[in-house]
């Protein structure tokens, strides 16, 4: 051994072998001692042990020039990998599975991968003489025996900070325990039927989705769904039982009408469509409309019923439309032959107030889109948001009251579209800054120009830049006096709330809240949150706020925050309370439900239960993974040449991913691939002739289904799944980060796909790193720069709002600019590489401008570090240092592996946790990847150029699965927990200067069954006498009480009605509503009562408040008063007539004044019968009392009752 170690040496020594290294590869290897370090007498590749630990040898024949590929059989530990000890350490025994360390006292040593391995002595005699690594097992051969995990090299450092492998649990320790109604379907399984808005009744919850509406009857909340192949659609097997109408116009809003005992749905069509609550409702067939219209052209964005029962719509271009209540009554009466009569009654009674509120063409309102609007019943007005300002109404009279923007300053004081002086000023004072502080051009190109060149050029060369930047300055002048334009964006409203205290919540897409009296003052604005505020709800003394993040968060009427906690993984669009839950509905279409009181004691005893019971719900699954990454340099492959990399290995595998570099790398193909990432395009023509062909190698179409891929530049990614595990896999999400010149240039960068497995998170990253022997760092920082920031996204942030379009138009113009840039210096003589440069320096300042500060893209922790598993392939390029070109080939053709990764600098730099943080690699079994000259075979394709490029691992590919030690097993704490089967190189392929190489990981995912944990949830509840103890304390009402429940009116009459909170220590929340009313006919009987949209009060009555908060011990003052109407059309018995010119009649209303306390979840109601009399009989009031007992009425103070109180 010690002849071959001076052979090799002196072989180092030779000048002429000096002379044919690169430059960088020798300045790299100056210094350091060409003869391998002080090693034991027997190599790793002859090293062999058995489960006692006595170490079998044997001598293998060299062969120098054989690069046949050779299957090594590993231990199958039960834990199969090691764990660095200590970064600085250099012990031989760190690095090696099969060293001397053993686990004592029945544990498991530091360095040790377990205490149980494979007689590999024994096993090599069973398979026939076969020694282990002579390379005498052909794949027919080895496919008669079991695969065994292969022992693994994990790096340093992956314990802490963004490297930490995420917490998992099989209930979330980190927010409340939850009611999944409907789980987290897959993206792909809801295209047409994706849900956009919820509602609730007493009974049920309804949700709007792209083809109608469905309901859930909360009954069926904890019962299990139908599982695959049952009767429910793909996505909902876990779903509690629903049931969904007929298909229709996609559904954009919807109301509860408690009155009529409809729910009424905008849709994008224009129509308006009422749905029957509480019907019988059949598996078979959808559940049909009932009334409908045509509201509007375009589609109906909100819709609202006021407090007197009229139906508000809103639409686009400010379109604000009222569909009177009498008409719509008279429609609902129609009989099904009537139905179309009925539509056209409704669309004649519309009242447009855009058109009421437009004088000689001017209108007084925005001209927006209406896209939220709020029914503020504590004072009987109506407010209509647009994204910049508002409208306020009279829900009665709908007389426009008053206009004004988000920061509350009215119309006519400083209107929107009208710039200020000011701001003028200041645009003028920006640009006049800008253009001083022009950045000045990096002379770094000017240096790698000879001097006569530059002489030549400069003139040119500076006139060209001189326009440029002219250019430059004037885009530059246009985004900071549009900036100015669009400074109030990031306060555009998105929604709206009315507080139990009777104020108005209004949240901003930057995250801000603000407070509104009920005449539209602004009081004061809440921070608590960066992310856009997307929905509110409201109950008692909570304000509960969704955000885009996924965010929920509860706040008390003063606007502090009480608790916050990560809802849903995607943003939550809506919030509505019902049943004693408040759900969310996030935008993949989940619904959860938290419990009206959270965070409270049942959090944590719903926990517990739940927790304990993890068995009943765990399901473990395997599936086998193949991973792939090929450098094609900007070649074509085979279809013998796929067949070997990938389709000989896919018999069992249930994904295949496959990453590639340099697919495409000329010059005008990177700078045109630069300009379409920045408008959201990517891919190429030989892009896709590789996903077609790889298809055919997998199968495409009858076996395997293509998923998805992204592609930057030269790096693509793409992604299969074989059909029979299709129904478990989707959500994909792609990202890209380039780490080429300037961090532009996708030459070098990484592509990603994320998808869910079983509901666990994978995701896989294909990187092409910086190349050269002495580019370690930068080819470690290239890692971080990619972890760090890659984000997985269907849509660019850029695209949201106003403001970023314009940093869109900006950017783009900064892309021409580069562009033009790069092809005028390529013209010139300029290498293509530094004309990109330049181009891209450009680009750069441009975009940074003079003051440009560094933006932090880490809110939280990386989307990476929150996904169970990674995997990392490509090009790495880290080299092997330290051991000459010779050398190299030497131990390669002896198959000294073990001596070789001692030189890999991937694994230097992972021991000293400087790169891929806690990942791992299987030990490499197979020659070197790089590099080779293409179309030759064997030792012999190895570079034998001028250059002789030291052979290197170049392509790998690495891991993390959920384990935070090799000692987990797979289970909800630890639900993804891999091993590799299968890590080799293609030598046999030869298109390109690099080798393929693939890895098998065979996955164990634990999950959740949804369904069965749900249907536990709902044991518990039912069972757990502590839990049982706390819902029935939430059903405590305080006391009250009403100074009359007897009320008796003539025209223009006004009466206090006291509403008094006893309790000396809770808040009391009421809300007046009118549960019909009647006609008093000439001989003092009652008519039926005949409740209004939305138990709305009847036009000639006011009551105000109608609803608001009473402090303990305190006593609110309610006016009950009678005001003349004439301007609307009624309907009395069947009859239209004008209200008060004919109808002379005496009418009665019961009001219901219901009251609870802050999370209560049943109500007290008190009843008061109010009377307006216009005959000039005085008949008594208690003489009709006996009408509201024959219509259910009661003349008792109060009563209990379940709580038909919703907010939306």
């Amino acid at each position: 051994m010690s002849t071959k170690k001076n052979s090799r040496k002196q072989k180092s020594n030779d000048p002429k072998m000096n002379e044919r290294l690169e430059e960088d590869d020798r300045t790299a290897l100056a210094g350091i001692s060409n003869s391998p370090p002080h090693r034991k007498a027997y190599s790793y590749s002859q090293q062999l042990r058995t489960n006692t630990g006595t170490h079998h040898k044997r001598q293998h024949q060299l062969r120098k020039h054989s690069l046949d590929e050779n299957r090594i059989l590993s231990h199958n530990p039960k834990n199969n990998v090691y764990v660095c000890g200590t970064p600085n350490s250099s012990s031989d025994d760190e690095f090696y599975p099969y060293s001397t360390i053993t686990a004592t006292g029945g544990g498991v040593a530091v360095g040790s991968v377990s205490d149980h391995h494979v007689d590999y002595l024994h096993l090599s005699q069973r398979i026939g003489g076969m020694a282990v690594g002579d390379g005498g097992c052909d794949d027919d051969d080895f496919e008669k025996f079991p695969q065994q995990p292969m022992p693994e090299f994990m790096g340093s450092g992956g314990g802490v900070g963004i490297f930490r492998v995420p917490n998992r649990a099989p209930v979330n320790p980190s927010r409340p325990t939850c009611l999944e109604l409907r789980p987290h379907p897959l993206r792909e399984t809801q295209v047409g039927k994706f849900l956009r808005t919820i509602v609730s009744t007493e009974t049920q919850l309804w949700a709007g989705q792209e083809s109608g509406v469905r309901v859930w009857n909360y009954s069926d909340s904890y019962k299990p769904g139908t599982g695959v192949g049952g009767r429910a659609p793909r996505g909902d097997e876990d779903a509690a039982p629903f049931y969904e109408s007929t298909s229709a116009s996609p559904t954009i809003c919807l109301i509860v009408d408690e009155g009529s005992k409809f729910v009424w749905s905008g849709h994008k069509d224009g129509k308006i469509r009422s749905w029957k609550m509480d019907q019988n409702l059949s598996d078979d067939n959808g559940f049909k409309e009932g009334l409908s219209w045509q509201a509007h052209k375009g589609p109906v964005l909100s819709m609202e019923i006021s407090s007197y029962g009229d139906i508000w719509s809103g639409s686009e271009g400010g379109s604000i439309r009222v569909w009177p209540w009498e008409a719509v009554e008279k429609s609902m009466s129609l009989s099904l032959e009537e139905r179309h009569m009925a539509s056209l009654l409704v669309e004649r009674s519309v009242i447009d107030l855009k058109s009421q509120v437009t004088i000689n063409g001017v209108c007084n309102i925005s001209s927006s889109d209406v896209k939220c609007l709020l029914s503020d019943n504590a004072r009987a007005k109506v407010w209509a948001v647009g994204s910049l300002s508002f409208s306020l109404w009279d829900a009665r009279t709908r007389d426009l009251l008053k206009v004004f923007n988000v920061d509350g300053q009215s119309q006519n004081e400083n209107r929107s579209d009208v710039p200020s002086s000011s701001s003028m000023t200041s645009s003028s004072s920006s640009t006049s800054s800008a253009t001083q502080d022009l950045p000045v051009e990096d002379e770094m190109n000017v240096k790698f120009v000879s001097k006569s060149k530059k002489e030549k050029s400069q003139g040119f060369l500076q006139r060209s830049r001189n326009a440029i930047m002219g250019a430059a300055d004037a885009v530059r002048r246009v985004a900071t006096k549009g900036a100015g334009a669009f400074a109030e964006d990031g306060k555009r409203t998105e929604a709206i709330v009315l507080a139990g205290d009777g104020m108005i919540w209004t949240g901003s897409s930057n995250g801000l809240l603000v407070q509104w009296d009920g005449n539209g003052n602004r009081l004061q604005e809440f921070t608590h949150h960066p992310c856009g505020v997307l929905c509110f709800c409201s109950y008692g003394s909570r304000v509960w706020v969704g955000y885009v993040s996924g965010m929920v968060q509860l706040l008390d009427l003063e606007g502090n925050l009480i608790a916050g906690w990560v809802a849903h993984n995607g943003p939550v669009i809506k919030l509505v309370v019902g049943n004693g839950s408040v759900f969310s509905l996030a935008t993949h279409g989940g619904i959860r439900g938290w419990n009206i009181s959270s965070p409270a004691p049942i959090d944590n005893i719903l926990r517990s239960e739940l927790s304990d019971r993890e068995i009943m719900y765990t399901r473990l699954e395997s599936v086998k993974i193949l991973v792939g990454t090929w450098n094609v340099g900007q070649g074509r492959a085979s279809h013998d040449a796929l067949m070997s990399w990938l389709g000989s290995a896919v018999s069992d595998v249930g994904i295949v991913v496959i990453g590639l570099q340099e697919v495409e790398m000329g010059a005008g193909f990177l700078a045109m691939s630069a300009a379409k990432e920045t408008v959201g395009l990517e891919g190429s023509a030989i892009g896709q002739w590789w996903q077609d062909h790889i298809g055919k190698a997998l199968d495409e179409g009858s076996t395997f289904e293509r998923v998805g891929s992204r592609q930057l530049a030269g790096l693509m990614t793409a992604i299969w799944v074989r059909n029979t595990l299709r129904t478990h896999v989707g959500d994909l999400d792609v990202a890209a980060v380039a780490c080429g010149l300037g961090r532009a240039i996708g030459n070098k960068g990484g592509v990603g796909l994320r998808l869910r497995v079983y509901d666990r998170i994978m995701c896989f990253v294909n990187c092409h790193l910086a190349a050269h022997l002495e580019a370690v760092n930068r080819r470690n920082a290239d890692f971080d720069h990619i972890y760090r920031t890659m984000t997985f996204t269907r849509s660019s942030n850029m695209l949201n709002n106003a403001a970023g379009m314009l940093r869109y138009l900006y950017l783009l113009c900064s892309l021409v600019f580069s562009t033009y840039l790069f092809w005028l210096l390529y013209s010139c003589g300029f290498p293509w590489i530094l004309s990109i440069a330049a181009g891209v320096s450009s680009a750069a300042q441009m975009l940074r401008g003079p003051n440009a500060s560094t933006v932090n893209p880490d809110e939280g922790k990386p989307d990476l570090a929150e996904a169970d598993m990674v995997v990392f392939c490509g090009d790495f390029n880290y080299r092997l240092f330290g051991i000459s070109y010779d050398e190299a080939r030497d131990f390669v053709s002896q198959r000294s592996f073990d001596w070789l990764r001692e030189k890999d600098q991937l694994r230097a730099e992972m021991k000293a946790g400087k790169a891929f943080q806690g990942m791992r690699e299987a030990l490499i079994r197979f020659p070197p990847t790089y590099k080779f000259e293409r179309g030759k075979p064997g030792l012999g394709g190895y570079d034998s150029g001028e250059k002789k490029r030291i052979p290197a691992w170049c392509d790998r590919i690495l891991y993390r699965d959920n384990r935070a030690n090799p000692a987990e097993e797979c289970s909800l704490e630890c639900p993804v927990v891999a091993s590799i089967l299968q890590y080799e190189a293609r030598m046999d392929v030869t298109e390109s200067d690099h080798k393929p190489v693939r890895c098998k990981f065979n996955v164990d995912i634990a999950h959740v069954d949804r369904s069965l944990r749900r249907e536990e949830l709902g044991k518990i509840l039912q069972s757990n006498d502590n839990i049982r103890s706390n819902l029935e304390a939430l059903r405590f009402v305080p006391e009250t009480s009403i100074n009359t429940n007897k009320i008796k009116l003539k025209n223009q009459d006004t009466f206090n009605l006291k509403i008094t909170n006893k309790s000396g220590e809770d808040m009391v929340f009421f809300h007046i509503i009118c549960e019909g009313q009647a006609t008093i006919n000439e001989d003092s009987v009652a008519s039926e009562y005949h409740p209004r949209g939305s138990l709305g009060f009847p036009r000639w009555l006011e009551v105000t408040p109608a609803a608001g908060m009473i402090d303990p011990d305190q006593v609110a003052e309610i006016t009950i008063h009678h005001e003349e109407f004439h301007t609307v059309e009624e309907f009395v018995d069947g009859v239209p007539q004008s209200w008060w010119s004919e109808d002379t009649r005496d009418k009665e209303v019961i009001l219901l004044v219901n009251v609870r306390g802050s999370c209560s979840t049943e109500t007290k109601t008190h009843r008061v019968n109010v009377r307006h009399c216009l005959s000039g009989n005085p008949a008594l009031v208690d003489q009709k009392l006996s009408v509201s007992k024959k219509h259910g009425g009661s003349s008792s103070s109060s009563s209990h009752q379940k709580s038909t109180l919703t907010y939306h």
